[in-house]
């Protein structure tokens, strides 16, 4: 077996993952990044999902370095696409035009612009990136990680040593093969004094995974594609808080929880602004380039009807996880073949026999994306826990804001977004306010030298469902990196970081100075957010 060695280990090239490495490299420190995939970048491109994100991103809310990556997914279709003149001037390009986001895009772009962003550290041969390559246990001493083993498909077994290791996986894979203590599915009301927990623990209550896919749409050609082998199943499958089959173009509102009906097409497919499911999370917009350049629009489907709630991949036997990827597989590919053959058509008729599986998009030959889109994760027992009460409109009292923390890292703002789960329960969707992110949050009870990087930080079933976006987690990682540099730089523990009040203000400053990470959120922000949820201002 090859022994690598770098300053810090990073496992996981999601979004934090990615962060991670630069605010290390940034900073002296030599990297190895991993990355299951063939791909960087996680949710934005193995899993397809174009960013969630507060209404105040164009200006507030993020890191310097994110909006870095905004804006280099702008100015790579700006650099390397036919776009029309109109689409090319436009400062807030959003290349999809979808609804979702004011920057939805093709994953290859977001692809692109992250090997953008670490291509400087290359030359200094203190990064190294191993892809297709996943955990597979690790060697400890006491408290401490000295390394991690892991398969890369390409090079075979590796030992992967380091001083600070990065869980950036999307599950959370380092916890559980470190035996880190750490959390899965929903807490007590009793356990974190959350009024919209559940009364009794549940660990299998975790929210649904989701197989995304992409797809265009060609009137005058068929693209059915083969039965799915569980079609049967699927097309007849009903949850109980479901107001219809879950394969249809019904679903319950987020938000009201009253059914939703939202059609495949609603007026004019080449328009934006339309409220249909193609419009939402469109990710090109052939109108956007020159005429002729693309056959057809394409629309990532990641709509509530592919949420898997058969059951959990996390705290079951490895088997059982398959089992119930293939299922969520199979059922977003009913979900396709149902559109194709029997959806119920705007103009009347019976099936979109014209909806083609965009695999050139994705990655893929079948049109899925290359990862299912992760929702929730093993969480560490943290110093400090995030629950609703500190983030929470309601659970607030009528407080204006969000608690303050002291030890605060960054700034993020998202609803508390609890997709269906594997209870089975419906939607919980909770209005909180911006929000700060606590560096307590980010370091462990017990383990040293171990730090998260994506959706596995000290927060519950619930804030999961505000902490788990884009932004967030992209901050959260280079905060950590950060903070791993700086102990590497001062000798100091994560922990002696945040209870030493020099070191951390001096590790707060680095943050601001170098980074230009937000701390908090401007007071303006919580006028405007009070307007939005109260209509009222003051």
């Amino acid at each position: 077996m090859k022994d690598l060695h770098a300053d810090i280990i990073i496992i996981g090239g999601g979004l934090g993952g990615v962060s991670a490495a630069l605010a290390a490299l940034k900073m002296g420190r030599s990297v190895i990044l991993t990355e299951e995939y063939k791909w960087l970048g996680g949710q934005l491109t193995t899993q397809a999902v174009p960013p969630d994100e507060n209404p105040w991103i164009e200006k507030e809310g993020s890191t310097a370095s994110y909006r870095q990556l905004r804006e280099g997914i702008r100015n790579y279709y700006r650099r390397h696409y036919p776009l029309t003149e109109t689409a090319r001037g436009l400062a807030l390009l959003n290349p999809g035009s979808g609804n979702v986001s004011p920057l939805t895009a093709e994953p290859r772009a977001g692809v692109a612009v992250i090997d953008e962003m670490l291509a400087p550290w290359h030359g200094t041969e203190r990064l190294t990136i191993l892809l297709n390559t996943r955990p597979v246990g690790v060697e400890q001493t006491g408290d401490r990680f000295d390394a991690v083993e892991v398969e890369s498909q390409e090079y075979g077994a590796l030992m992967l040593h380091g001083r600070y290791v990065i869980d950036a996986t999307e599950l959370g894979d380092l916890l559980e093969l470190g035996a880190v203590e750490h959390v899965i599915g929903a807490e007590s009301q009793a356990e974190t004094g959350e009024p919209s927990a559940p009364a009794e623990a549940n660990p299998m209550d975790q929210q649904a995974v989701s197989w995304c896919f992409a797809m265009s749409y060609h009137p005058d050609e068929d693209h059915t594609i083969e039965r799915p082998a569980e079609y049967d199943k699927w097309r007849d499958y009903k949850l109980d808080f479901w107001p219809d089959r879950q394969v249809s173009f019904t679903a319950p509102d987020p938000v009201t929880l009253e059914p939703d009906t939202r059609p495949l097409f609603a007026g004019d497919i080449d328009a934006e602004g339309i409220e249909d499911n193609w419009h939402y999370r469109r990710i090109l917009r052939r109108q956007n380039h020159a005429e002729g350049h693309f056959p057809s629009d394409v629309c990532l489907v990641n709509w509530p009807q592919i949420d898997y709630c058969e059951g959990p991949i996390v705290g079951v036997p490895a088997e059982e996880a398959k089992r119930h990827l293939e299922g969520a597989r199979q059922l977003s590919l009913s979900m396709l073949y149902w559109m194709q053959t029997e959806a119920p058509r705007h103009d009347g008729g019976t099936g979109y026999r014209g909806l083609r599986p965009a695999g050139e998009v994705m990655g893929t030959l079948d049109g899925l994306t290359v990862a299912p889109y992760i929702r929730e994760s093993r969480r560490i027992k943290a110093l400090f826990t995030v629950t609703e009460n500190h983030v929470g409109v309601d659970a607030r009292e009528g407080l204006v804001g969000a608690e303050v923390f002291e030890d605060s890292v960054g700034v993020g703002s998202y609803r508390i977004d609890l997709h269906p789960s594997t209870a089975p329960r419906n939607y919980v969707d909770i209005a909180n306010w911006p929000f700060q992110i606590p560096l307590g949050a980010l370091i462990p009870e017990r383990v040293e030298n171990l730090l998260p990087a994506c959706k596995n930080i000290g927060s519950t079933h619930i804030t999961n469902g505000c902490y788990r976006l884009h932004p967030v987690e992209w901050n959260i990682g280079e905060a950590v990196g950060a903070l791993a540099a700086y102990c590497l730089d001062t000798g100091e523990t994560p922990r002696g970081v945040r209870e030493t009040p020099r070191h951390l203000a001096a590790y707060q400053d680095l943050l601001c100075q170098k980074f230009a990470i937000p701390l908090e959120w401007p007071r303006h922000i919580y006028r405007t957010a009070r307007l939005e949820l109260f209509g009222r201002a003051e």
